[in-house]
C-alpha cells in the first residue's frame, strides 16, 4: 500500500516498538557513509532499480537516490514509512515476507539490520531472492551472534530494557531467547542457511565493527583511535567478533521451465 503522508512529525519508536522492530537510522553519519561505500563496492547502484527492504524513515533510501532515480522503499511500520514518504517518492507499506512486487523487479535488493526483526526470516530471504533480477545483487547487514553485546536491549522479568547488554549473544540458544526473544543474532552458518537452496549464490561475506559515531562526537580523540583499531581488526581473524554480518549474494540467471 502506498502512503498518504499527511502531516508528518518527527518520529521515534516507543519502547515496545523498539523491542519488536528496532530503531531505524535517524542520522546520517560516518558509520552509515562507510556502509554505503561497502554497498557500492559490491553492487552497482548507478541508475539501477534499487529496493530498500525495511527502509525505516528512509535514510538509506534517500542516499541511494544520489545514484539512481529508480529507488523504492518498503517499510512495515506505517508511522516510520509515513515519515519517509514525506520527503521521498515510492515508499510502500508491506512486510518483508510479502513484498508487493513482481519477480525480478530489482537490480539491487538492500536490507539493513532488518531481517533479525521480521516474523519469518526464511520467508523474507526468499522474497528478496524472488524480486531480484537475474544477475542482480542482494546486499544485507544483520547482527553477528559473536559480538559481545546485544545492541537491541533485553527483557528481564517481563520488562524491556533498552541498551547494550553484554554477553547475551554468547549464551546457549534457550537462555538467549529468554532474554532477547524480540530479536535474532546470526552465526555465519545460520545466516547462510536462510539462502541455502535458492537461486542466489554468495559472492562476499565479512563481519564489520561499529563506527562508534556517538563516541567520536563526544570524545573525538578516543573515538577515532577506537575506530581505527577496530576497523583494522576486520582484516584479521578477530573480525568474527564484529558487530554486523555484511553479506552479498548474486542471483543466478533463471532458465525458463518447459
Amino acid at each position: 500500500m502506498a502512503i498518504d503522508t499527511g502531516d508528518t512529525l518527527s518520529y521515534r519508536r516507543t519502547s515496545d516498538d523498539a523491542a519488536r522492530l528496532g530503531h531505524p537510522s535517524y542520522l546520517w553519519r560516518a558509520g552509515q557513509e562507510r556502509r554505503l561505500a561497502l554497498v557500492r563496492q559490491w553492487a552497482n547502484l548507478d541508475r539501477n532499480r534499487i529496493l530498500d527492504v525495511g527502509c525505516g524513515v528512509g535514510m538509506y533510501t534517500g542516499q541511494f537516490r544520489r545514484f539512481s532515480p529508480h529507488v523504492t522503499g518498503v517499510e512495515v511500520d506505517l508511522a516510520a514509512g509515513r515519515q519517509a514518504a514525506a520527503r521521498l517518492p515510492d515508499i510502500v507499506v508491506a512486510p518483508a515476507e510479502a513484498l508487493p512486487f513482481a519477480q525480478g523487479s530489482f537490480d539491487v535488493v538492500f536490507s539493513h539490520e532488518v531481517i533479525e526483526h521480521v516474523a519469518d526470516d526464511r520467508a523474507a530471504a526468499a522474497e528478496m531472492v524472488r524480486v531480484a533480477a537475474p544477475g542482480g545483487r542482494i546486499v544485507l547487514f544483520c547482527p553477528n551472534r559473536l559480538y559481545p553485546f546485544e545492541t537491541h536491549g533485553h527483557y528481564w522479568r517481563g520488562r524491556y530494557h533498552f541498551g547494550n547488554t553484554p554477553l547475551v549473544n554468547w549464551l546457549p540458544n534457550a537462555l538467549r531467547r529468554r532474554l532477547a526473544p524480540h530479536v535474532r543474532a546470526y552465526t555465519r552458518a545460520g545466516l547462510l542457511r536462510l539462502f541455502a537452496g535458492s537461486e542466489a549464490r554468495v559472492i562476499h561475506h565479512s563481519v564489520i565493527y561499529p563506527g562508534f559515531d556517538n563516541i567520536v562526537a563526544s570524545r573525538p580523540v578516543l573515538g577515532r583511535v577506537l575506530r581505527r583499531v577496530l576497523y583494522a581488526l576486520e582484516h584479521t581473524p578477530l573480525q568474527w567478533f564484529g558487530l554486523s554480518h555484511f553479506l552479498v549474494l548474486e542471483l543466478e540467471t533463471r532458465h525458463p521451465t518447459c
